[in-house]
Protein backbone atom coordinates (compact mmCIF):
# COMPACT_ATOMS: atom_id res chain seq x y z
CA UNK A 1 0.00 0.00 0.00
CA UNK A 2 1.08 3.51 -1.50
CA UNK A 3 2.06 6.45 1.35
CA UNK A 4 -1.03 8.42 1.01
CA UNK A 5 -0.33 12.01 2.80
CA UNK A 6 -2.90 14.14 3.58
CA UNK A 7 -2.24 17.85 2.63
CA UNK A 8 -5.58 19.34 2.90
CA UNK A 9 -9.18 17.83 3.37
CA UNK A 10 -9.81 17.55 -0.37
CA UNK A 11 -6.03 16.87 -1.51
CA UNK A 12 -3.47 14.33 -0.61
CA UNK A 13 0.05 13.20 -2.97
CA UNK A 14 2.04 9.79 -2.99
CA UNK A 15 4.93 8.41 -3.60
CA UNK A 16 4.43 6.24 -6.92
CA UNK A 17 1.42 4.15 -6.30
CA UNK A 18 0.67 0.22 -7.51
CA UNK A 19 -2.79 -0.23 -9.51
CA UNK A 20 -3.67 -2.61 -6.09
CA UNK A 21 -3.70 0.75 -4.47
CA UNK A 22 -6.51 2.45 -6.70
CA UNK A 23 -9.40 0.20 -5.25
CA UNK A 24 -8.18 1.32 -1.21
CA UNK A 25 -7.69 5.36 -2.62
CA UNK A 26 -11.99 4.99 -4.08
CA UNK A 27 -12.59 3.19 -0.45
CA UNK A 28 -11.10 6.08 1.20
CA UNK A 29 -13.35 8.03 -0.73
CA UNK A 30 -10.84 10.13 -3.73
CA UNK A 31 -12.90 10.75 -6.65
CA UNK A 32 -10.00 11.73 -8.94
CA UNK A 33 -6.70 10.66 -9.47
CA UNK A 34 -3.71 12.65 -10.98
CA UNK A 35 -0.98 11.24 -12.29
CA UNK A 36 1.91 13.61 -12.26
CA UNK A 37 4.70 10.98 -13.75
CA UNK A 38 5.82 10.53 -17.39
CA UNK A 39 5.51 7.26 -18.70
CA UNK A 40 8.91 5.51 -18.65
CA UNK A 41 10.96 7.52 -16.23
CA UNK A 42 12.02 4.07 -14.48
CA UNK A 43 11.72 0.77 -15.53
CA UNK A 44 8.94 -1.33 -14.05
CA UNK A 45 6.79 1.79 -13.33
CA UNK A 46 2.49 1.36 -14.33
CA UNK A 47 2.19 2.97 -17.76
CA UNK A 48 -0.39 6.20 -17.89
CA UNK A 49 -2.86 3.53 -19.95
CA UNK A 50 -2.91 0.79 -17.34
CA UNK A 51 -3.19 3.53 -14.00
CA UNK A 52 -5.83 4.86 -16.32
CA UNK A 53 -7.45 1.31 -16.47
CA UNK A 54 -7.30 0.43 -12.71
CA UNK A 55 -8.57 3.85 -11.89
CA UNK A 56 -11.76 3.69 -13.73
CA UNK A 57 -12.22 0.17 -12.86
CA UNK A 58 -12.53 1.57 -9.20
CA UNK A 59 -15.00 4.35 -10.20
CA UNK A 60 -12.22 7.10 -9.93
CA UNK A 61 -12.06 9.84 -12.52
CA UNK A 62 -7.88 9.92 -13.79
CA UNK A 63 -6.03 12.97 -15.14
CA UNK A 64 -2.14 12.16 -16.99
CA UNK A 65 -0.38 15.86 -16.19
CA UNK A 66 3.16 14.17 -16.47
CA UNK A 67 6.27 17.10 -14.99
CA UNK A 68 9.38 16.39 -15.26
CA UNK A 69 11.23 19.04 -13.08
CA UNK A 70 10.07 22.19 -12.06
CA UNK A 71 6.20 22.18 -13.85
CA UNK A 72 5.16 24.75 -16.90
CA UNK A 73 2.85 27.67 -15.57
CA UNK A 74 0.48 25.56 -18.36
CA UNK A 75 0.75 22.03 -15.83
CA UNK A 76 0.20 24.07 -13.00
CA UNK A 77 -2.97 25.69 -14.37
CA UNK A 78 -3.93 22.16 -15.42
CA UNK A 79 -3.28 20.54 -12.31
CA UNK A 80 -5.33 23.64 -10.75
CA UNK A 81 -8.21 23.17 -12.76
CA UNK A 82 -8.08 19.53 -12.18
CA UNK A 83 -8.33 19.77 -8.41
CA UNK A 84 -10.97 22.82 -8.97
CA UNK A 85 -13.32 20.42 -10.76
CA UNK A 86 -13.13 17.51 -8.90
CA UNK A 87 -16.15 15.91 -7.21
CA UNK A 88 -14.30 14.62 -4.36
CA UNK A 89 -10.91 14.67 -2.64
CA UNK A 90 -8.15 14.12 -5.04
CA UNK A 91 -4.91 12.12 -4.74
CA UNK A 92 -2.28 12.73 -6.90
CA UNK A 93 1.19 11.15 -7.25
CA UNK A 94 4.76 10.65 -8.91
CA UNK A 95 7.58 9.22 -7.56
CA UNK A 96 8.44 10.40 -4.06
CA UNK A 97 5.19 13.01 -4.46
CA UNK A 98 7.37 15.90 -4.43
CA UNK A 99 6.75 17.18 -8.08
CA UNK A 100 2.62 16.32 -7.01
CA UNK A 101 2.98 18.45 -3.81
CA UNK A 102 4.83 21.68 -5.89
CA UNK A 103 2.51 21.65 -8.80
CA UNK A 104 -0.27 21.69 -6.54
CA UNK A 105 0.92 24.52 -4.17
CA UNK A 106 2.18 26.45 -7.13
CA UNK A 107 -1.20 27.09 -8.17
CA UNK A 108 -2.94 27.55 -4.85
CA UNK A 109 -0.21 30.14 -4.45
CA UNK A 110 -0.58 32.14 -7.80
CA UNK A 111 -4.30 32.15 -7.69
CA UNK A 112 -4.04 33.55 -5.06
CA UNK A 113 -6.48 30.39 -2.69
CA UNK A 114 -3.49 29.78 -0.33
CA UNK A 115 -0.87 32.56 1.10
CA UNK A 116 2.36 31.02 0.56
CA UNK A 117 3.37 30.33 4.86
CA UNK A 118 0.22 28.45 4.83
CA UNK A 119 1.34 26.12 1.60
CA UNK A 120 4.81 26.29 3.53
CA UNK A 121 3.37 24.88 6.26
CA UNK A 122 0.78 22.05 4.75
CA UNK A 123 4.12 20.93 2.49
CA UNK A 124 5.97 20.31 5.88
CA UNK A 125 2.86 18.47 8.12
CA UNK A 126 2.65 15.65 4.58
CA UNK A 127 6.74 15.53 4.98
CA UNK A 128 7.79 17.76 1.41
CA UNK A 129 9.94 21.25 2.43
CA UNK A 130 8.30 23.85 -0.07
CA UNK A 131 9.86 26.82 1.18
CA UNK A 132 12.44 26.51 -1.20
CA UNK A 133 10.24 26.71 -3.96
CA UNK A 134 7.55 29.25 -2.31
CA UNK A 135 9.64 31.15 0.03
CA UNK A 136 8.30 31.64 3.56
Amino acid sequence: MSDFRQVTDDFSVSPQISLDDLPAAAAQGFRLVINNRPDGEQPGQPSSAEVEAAARAAGLDYMHIPVVGQPTPDQVEANRLAIAEAEGPVLAFCRSGTRSIVTWSLGQALSGERPRGELVSLGRGAGYDLSSVLGG
